[in-house]
């Protein structure tokens, strides 16, 4: 099979770590009475087997089972596949006539129940619950998303990685940025930037908000030119081997304007607090409260009225931008080592502006540590 070449100073996850993740995976099968897992064409197939594709109508995948890992393939797509790279496992192909989804079913056997990757098209679920009967699926989320919530130190380094290739780009951004530039401008610089630090595809996304227009928080449509004395919100990342970065700056160009200094001191409040409350085995709950609180205390909200807090305080990240654990209210999941989050509890004045300032977390045997080192001032990065 092919392989690209690696040109970062942090290690690419190997086959090694995949094996152990697959261990983990049939572990937690065994304990669920599951007799196999389908791994639909999603970032759970890249997580456990290094297949990067794209979701189409045709199924392609991998079916894990206590003792094999094979792969399901078009016909026409298995020579691509091969050449693709992956772990070693069996590959079955089946021809545009045939039905792919019998193949998998033959795999499971004809009484064992298949755990379905929760990523998988409504459609497949149903071709899977006529073939077998919807009695033998389970719903293979919860599982998948629990495994990958727990970041090895791998992973933690790659993020790392990303994280600190983002924020130095946001430094530039703010060195360089000045009145009557686009937005669209930014985020092409951004964009290049990216691609010249090596990431996967330059930007995975970039959000430029100028003046009113910040405290919407994905941002506004159409062109916006940047005013003297606007407020400026970049959030943008890259991925590299597939992990994300994500981090949110809001700032002004130039000091002096009290109502905007007073209300990114409540959001800086916000951020500590959630850090604060960031202690092992606390549930993920309590976080988005402890920010909800902190704004309470300067009148804002409650819950998620505005001016205050419109959103979750937070979202995990990894292979996907978000994903477990979710840092909202309901969320009773308690924080373990390895897990990887967002702080970003955003303050929303509606039709004047909105300040995010977004760092992450990553939880260690010895509590909470910062990706990046959350914003100093109003007028910094």
């Amino acid at each position: 099979m092919l392989h690209s070449v690696w040109s970062h100073p942090v290690a690419a996850i190997k086959d090694g770590e995949r094996h152990s993740r697959l261990s983990r995976l049939r572990d937690r099968m065994q304990a669920n009475g599951v007799a196999a897992t389908f791994l639909g064409p999603s970032e759970n197939l890249r997580y456990f087997t290094g297949l990067v594709w794209h979701l189409s109508e045709r199924l392609l995948g991998a079916v894990v089972t206590d003792e094999k890992l094979t792969y399901i393939v078009p016909g026409f797509e298995r020579s691509r596949v091969e050449a693709l790279p992956h772990l070693p496992g069996d590959i079955l192909s089946w021809e545009e006539e045939e039905n792919s989804v019998g193949l998998v079913a033959r795999l499971v056997g004809a009484s064992g129940k298949l755990s379905l990757d929760d990523s998988l098209p409504l459609a497949f679920y149903h071709a899977f619950a006529e073939e077998m009967g919807a009695a033998r699926l389970i719903d293979g989320g919860p599982i998948l998303r629990m495994l990958r919530a727990i970041k090895s130190p791998g992973e933690i380094a790659l993020i790392q990685y990303a994280m600190n290739i983002t924020l130095g780009i946001h430094r530039e951004v703010r060195d360089t940025i000045t009145p009557g530039i686009a937005a669209s401008e930014v985020a092409r610089f951004i964009d290049q930037k990216h691609r010249d630090a090596g990431a996967d595809n330059g930007s995975n996304f970039c959000i430029v908000s100028f003046g009113s227009a910040t405290s919407l928080p994905h941002g506004a449509d159409g062109e916006q030119i940047l005013e003297p004395g606007d407020v400026i919100l970049v959030d943008t990342g890259c991925r590299i081997d597939g992990y994300h970065s994500d981090l949110t700056r809001t700032y002004m160009l130039d000091g002096g304007d009290g109502e905007f200094e007073r209300a990114w001191a409540i959001e800086r409040e916000g951020q500590d607090a959630v850090f604060e409350a960031a202690k092992l085995g606390a549930p993920c709950e309590t976080l988005d409260a402890a920010a909800r609180n902190a704004f309470a205390q300067h009148g804002l909200g409650p819950d998620y009225r505005l001016p205050g807090l419109p959103h979750r305080a937070g979202h995990g990240l990894g292979l996907e931008i978000h994903e477990a654990p979710f840092i909202v209210r309901g969320n009773r999941t308690p924080l373990a080592p390895g897990m990887c989050f967002s702080n970003e509890p955003m303050i929303v004045y509606p039709g004047a502006f909105g300040i995010r300032l977004e760092d992450h977390i990553y939880m260690t045997e010895d509590g909470p540590h910062w990706f990046t080192t959350p914003a100093k001032g109003p007028t910094e990065v």
